[in-house]
């Protein structure tokens, strides 16, 4: 397992955040309906992207690693 390159703090936000809908289908199976809702309310500031991205895109992707205690792990390898 690849060690993580960033440490980004997860953030809340007032206004829950569209997330396009094959990411809704992909998490459906292993993320509660509660916590997803939860989840749409939190956002982190991506450093491959470098912008403000959704949490439930930044766990779908493929440099996400883990959330450990509103922190999440990501290995910072190019998308795409």
């Amino acid at each position: 397992m690849s060690e993580a390159r960033y440490v980004v703090d997860v953030k809340r936000v007032e206004k829950a955040l569209k997330i396009p809908q094959e990411v809704l289908d992909e998490i459906k199976g292993a993320v509660g309906s509660k916590m997803i809702s939860s989840m749409r309310r939190e956002v982190v500031s991506c450093p491959i992207r470098g912008e403000e991205t959704p949490f439930l895109v930044c766990f779908s992707c493929s440099n996400f690693i883990r959330r450990v205690s509103g922190k999440v792990y990501c290995r910072g390898l190019p998308l795409g």
